[in-house]
């Protein structure tokens, strides 16, 4: 096994055509702050060019796959601050780490190793493969801060599980567990947590065994059925430059550092 990238926050891997990526910032649950965003888009996109990449598997460090944002460093700031990031970095963020997880010609492998929470399940939800620990959570709580999901559960969730179901998870911020995600078709197996790394390098080892154009055409026609990303990721964009300069937003996340519940106004 090699080193594929040298890294701040994620860890990479190669081994028999399987990149092996992992979340590595266990101090905060492997939230992603700019700089992991940053890399996990160098690595997706990195892997399309790469022939001695044909499978990928993500997953993260002990003891979660991903807790969403980190909170501290994008989602608290002062008004000037969000302002500007509505007008610009929110833009330019938005969409692109999906679409670089969305695109990429190599089939992709979530291991849910343990709770996967805002965009964490996000990043799962974008996966063609989802193997969970028995220890794996699931929740998207954009609402409960003031927020919405980004393009990828919009144009995946509802075709993985049912647009009733999806709507349920996403207006409710619920969180389940593994049993619930493995029953409503979430994942597709739920394995103890031991096992979790063996069970998907095996079954990626085995993907990369393929023919690998047939194997990105095949990739290519499960996303065709999925809506355009780019009409989606327009609109979420929109709606996020709007939704980060309301007073829910920040009242959410105050209460998420403050460990309450929020007071929500409606402004």
């Amino acid at each position: 096994m090699a080193v594929w990238r040298d890294l701040e926050h994620l860890r990479t891997d190669l081994d028999e055509y399987v990149l092996t990526i992992t979340l590595d910032r266990p101090e905060v649950r492997n939230a992603l702050n700019g700089k992991a965003y940053a890399e996990l888009i160098e690595c997706f996109r990195g892997a399309r060019t790469d022939d001695d990449v044909r499978c990928i598997v993500v997953t993260g460090t002990d003891p979660a796959f991903c807790s969403g944002d980190d909170v501290k460093q994008i989602m608290v700031a002062g008004a000037a601050d969000i302002s500007r990031r509505a007008r610009t970095t929110v833009r330019h963020r938005l969409g692109e780490q999906v679409a670089a997880v969305l695109e990429c010609e190599r089939p992709v492998i979530a291991a849910v190793n343990g709770p996967a929470i805002g965009w964490g399940m996000e990043l799962a939800t974008c996966a063609d493969i989802r193997i969970a620990s028995d220890r794996a959570r699931f929740g998207l709580l954009f609402v409960k801060r003031g927020l919405i999901p980004d393009a990828g559960t919009f144009a995946r969730l509802p075709g993985i599980i049912g647009s009733a179901k999806a709507a349920e998870l996403m207006f409710s911020g619920d969180v389940i567990d593994a049993a619930e995600a493995e029953r409503i078709g979430y994942v597709s197996r739920v394995v103890p947590h031991d096992e979790l790394l063996e069970v998907a390098g095996d079954l990626a080892r085995r993907i990369a065994a393929n023919a690998p154009l047939a194997t990105r055409f095949m990739k290519e026609g499960l996303r065709k059925v999925s809506p355009p990303l780019d009409d989606i990721g327009a609109w979420v964009s929109g709606a996020y430059g709007v939704l980060f300069a309301t007073e829910d937003h920040r009242e959410g996340a105050q209460a998420f550092l403050e460990k309450r519940e929020p007071e929500f106004k409606g402004r």
